[in-house]
């Protein structure tokens, strides 16, 4: 993929950007390293204080950095504003909470023989983000602000369809004042992960992406024992049981499903509903997602955009044609629209087998599969029913059936009468093949830190 500004709407080249050499990489890795032995002393108070500064431009400019949203991945304007804003209350919330999450743990002395005893953290060094173009700030931020609070520096390298957003993040640290060289994008291919990771002076990466990409990453890192975080693919099931608040279920799994354009790896895609609803369950959702507006993603009165790259839109479209021919029954959208752009309308589809792709594939776009189930046992088997792990959704409001989704369903994060969201209080993450580690919380500080123990006589 060349790097460059398409317009998703249009289809339009806007800029094209030139590949990074090896000289150039090279350099920006040395620089990075040489940072990092002088910013790892600065203090918990200088690097918030930093910190905050790039959040409040980050705020000044959501406007114009929403619009460059927009432009390069096709979000609407209100979600991209909406981006903006969530970075810089990620990194408010590491400046307000880093030193204390990344407190010596006191031991008992005595019980180990010592007169003092305690964990200390201390931050890894240079760390690699591979990030991808579905939220263009946010994904890059919330890695960026615990990393570079705890100590850490970061190399960017983000997908190449969003060039400029990445330039803008490394622009917007500098300006906040985080010193020359903290945190650096660099406008590289896939093909140059592998060198930079390989890198002695590079100590740890992460990488939210495809499942292709984070077994790559996560190859080359075991290789070279250095620690990964990986937030890959899902396919978030939304069950909807009989004692749930049917019109808040319906209305929250409109907004679950097509939120981002529908390509969000934490965006409800499988719909389970219990046989006793679902045909009222079908028919109002069906008829909210008929309601939405699909066109310009500039234009406010906008819901759903276009998807971010053409492949994608014909990944989505090829994954409808092919559950239709099998069997499966589409009760709207499924059709490609006559206009330029990558547009796809928002689609519901049911009737789907265990033998059709669609049954455990996830789908990048607004594309929702709906299940009918006898009871709680068959929802949690269905939900399960997937190689991923990332988030679900249940509704409903049965105490026992509560704690069963809870205990029962197999995923990083489980969100009961409510649609899932990243909240930099909570951890992220997921299991099975939507990769292992934790974003955001305390856990999300943590991982690119050395826990040290301390031992004195």
């Amino acid at each position: 993929m060349p790097i460059a500004t398409i317009n998703p709407a249009t289809g339009e080249t806007v800029q094209t950007f030139t590949a990074a050499s090896d000289e150039e990489v090279e350099a920006a890795i040395a620089r990075a390293y040489a940072r990092f032995t002088s910013y790892r002393h600065t203090s918990f108070a200088q690097r918030a204080q930093w910190a905050n500064a790039t959040a409040d431009l980050l705020e000044a400019e959501a406007d114009q950095t929403a619009a460059l949203i927009t432009l390069e991945m096709g979000k609407t304007l209100a979600s991209a504003k909406a981006e903006a804003l969530k970075c810089a209350k990620g990194f408010r919330y590491y400046a307000e909470n880093a030193e204390a999450m990344l407190a010596d743990e006191p031991a008992d002395p005595g019980k180990v023989g010592a007169s003092e005893a305690y964990g200390r953290y201390q931050p890894l060094g240079v760390v690699l983000a591979v990030m991808p173009w579905n939220f263009p700030l946010w994904q890059a931020v919330r890695f960026a602000a615990p990393a570079l609070m705890a100590g850490n520096v970061g190399i960017l390298k983000h997908a190449s369809n969003v060039p400029q957003c990445a330039l803008y993040l490394a622009d917007v640290m500098a300006r906040g004042g985080f010193p020359d060289d903290c945190f650096q994008t660099l406008l590289v291919g896939s093909s140059a992960v592998e060198r930079i990771l390989r890198d002695p002076r590079v100590a740890a990466a992460t990488l939210t992406g495809s499942e292709p990409a984070g077994q790559s990453v996560g190859a080359i890192a075991g290789d070279e024992i250095k620690p990964t975080v990986l937030e890959l693919g899902g396919s978030d099931p939304f069950i909807v049981m009989p004692s749930a608040d049917l019109d808040a279920a319906v209305t929250t799994a409109v907004t679950a499903r097509v939120q981002n354009c529908g390509q969000s790896c934490i965006a409800a895609k499988r719909f389970i509903a219990h046989t006793d609803i679902y045909d009222q369950f079908v028919d109002t959702f069906v008829a909210g997602m008929q309601a939405l507006r699909v066109g310009d993603p500039t234009d406010p009165d906008t819901d759903v955009g276009p998807l971010a790259t053409e492949s994608g839109r014909d990944e989505v479209e090829k994954q409808v044609e092919d559950a239709a021919a099998a069997g499966a029954v589409i009760r709207c959208g499924g059709q490609r629209p006559d206009r330029p752009g990558w547009f796809y309308p928002p689609t519901v589809i049911t009737d789907i087998s265990k033998d059709m792709a669609l049954y455990t594939d996830e789908v990048f776009g607004p594309v929702a599969s709906v299940y009918r189930v006898r009871d709680i046992d068959e929802a949690i088997e269905i939900a399960n029913a997937t190689t991923f792990g990332l988030s679900s959704n249940a509704w409903t409001r049965d105490a026992t059936e509560q704690r069963r989704f809870i205990d029962g369903i197999e995923a990083g994060q489980v969100f009961i009468n409510g649609m899932t969201v990243s909240y930099p209080e909570l951890p992220f993450g997921g299991v099975k093949r939507s990769g292992y580690g934790r974003e955001l919380s305390a856990q999300g500080i943590r991982e690119f830190c050395n826990l040290k123990t301390v031992w004195v006589a």
